[in-house]
């Protein structure tokens, strides 16, 4: 998996993350991310080579909104290119980004990623997709609750929610510390009790407080050839991209019978890590980014995505290992239990362990010093993306 040439990450921008954002139309939205990004790189649109656009068109029903978000991307006369891949597309337009300028047709590239839900209508959007015969199973969209049970029926129904609760917690302290995070609840542990009794239940023992919300919301993330970045951060760290991968498992919606056991998570965590040398993801890697689209998933998913066995994921929640400050941090921005712009999610990911390499990452930065840091996006039928983010150039 060599490249041409590495590349590294130069700037990030996020607009504030909200249910409604009344104050803004679209391109006015993703202008605040733009111009945050720019001013974080310290360049100007003249020198970005490309940019690579994407969301949810089907969610707020404007057919081509790159067209008309130029006036907020001033991607004007340059090369544009426009992306959707469902829940996934964040990290699609990171890696298509990535491979622009590794491929050398670029030598600096903006992803722009954003959603405007309050526009829309996203379980509409994703049950008028599916198909009611061959496709029953998605006509819940988003909400599910077979993780919840798989996990009770597993590790027994009393510790299942606690650490589902208790990892829910944590993501909502951290979002604390994140200004832009759009729910921040201020929750403490000493509410697990109550909230698990009084949050609406949605399906099965799916909660509300357990569920990512709707937002509204834009990320822009600037990616540069080696040559440039150095030119652009200077003495500043630099976030390089040190791998990425893509796995789609349509297949694993069948009508008959059970799917294939392996999910999509763990083929791509060990196909990732075996070709860059990481025999132990919890002591190697620094931070984690993750796709959580509710804490059952968050809780269930880190087994795959640490290649971990048994019930290791769980004692990495119930030791509190997740937090901050501990062992092994994860969504020090509290992840997309806290802010989903579905567009613009598995971006942010992105953008946040950026800057958690570079140090810049503010009041939620980990206290020590991040070397390496996981991103990953989720979407479409468990559509799986994970990239690897390093202090230090590949090659």
């Amino acid at each position: 998996m060599s490249k041409n040439r590495n590349v590294g990450i130069v700037g990030v921008g996020q607009s504030v993350f909200s249910s409604h954002r009344e104050d803004v139309n679209q391109p006015e939205m993703i202008h605040e991310a733009v111009v945050e990004a720019l001013e974080h790189a310290g360049i100007t649109m003249d020198d970005v080579d490309c940019v690579v656009h994407g969301n949810m068109e089907l969610f707020e029903m404007v057919h081509q909104p790159d067209c008309w978000h130029v006036l907020g991307t001033g991607g004007w006369g340059k090369e544009n290119l426009r992306v959707t891949t469902g829940g996934t597309t964040g990290a699609t337009l990171a890696c298509a980004a990535d491979n622009l300028v590794a491929s050398g047709l670029h030598d600096v590239v903006m992803a722009v990623g954003f959603e405007k839900l309050q526009e829309g209508h996203t379980t509409g959007g994703i049950t008028n997709m599916a198909d009611p015969l061959w496709s029953r199973q998605l006509q819940t969209g988003a909400l599910t609750g077979m993780t919840a049970e798989q996990m009770i029926t597993e590790f027994g129904e009393e510790r299942a929610k606690k650490a589902s609760m208790k990892y829910r917690i944590i993501m909502d302290e951290h979002a604390m510390l994140n200004k832009k995070a759009h729910r921040r609840l201020g929750l403490s542990m000493d509410q697990a009790d109550d909230l698990a009794a009084t949050s609406p239940a949605l399906v099965g023992e799916l909660r509300m407080i357990h569920m990512c919300s709707q937002s509204d919301g834009a990320c822009a993330v600037i990616f540069a050839s080696e040559e440039k970045a150095r030119q652009i951060r200077g003495d500043r760290r630099i976030a390089w991209v040190k791998d990425h991968i893509t796995a789609h498992r349509e297949e694993l919606f069948v009508v008959f019978g059970e799917g294939p056991v392996k999910s999509t998570h763990r083929y791509c965590a060990e196909k990732l890590f075996a070709r860059q040398g990481i025999k132990n993801p919890v002591e190697e890697i620094d931070c984690f980014e993750m796709y959580d689209p509710s804490s059952w998933w968050g809780a269930d998913w880190l087994r795959d995505f640490l290649l971990l066995e048994g019930d290791e994921h769980l004692k990495l929640i119930e030791n509190e290992e997740i937090r901050i400050n501990g062992k092994f941090p994860v969504n020090p921005s509290g992840g997309v239990i806290a802010s989903n712009p579905i567009g613009a999610t598995a971006l942010v990911r992105v953008a946040e362990a950026a800057l958690q390499v570079m140090g810049e990452a503010g009041d939620h930065q980990i206290p020590k010093d991040v070397r390496q840091a996981l991103a990953s996006g989720f979407g479409g039928t468990l559509w799986t993306v994970l990239m690897l983010l390093t202090d230090q150039p590949p090659c």
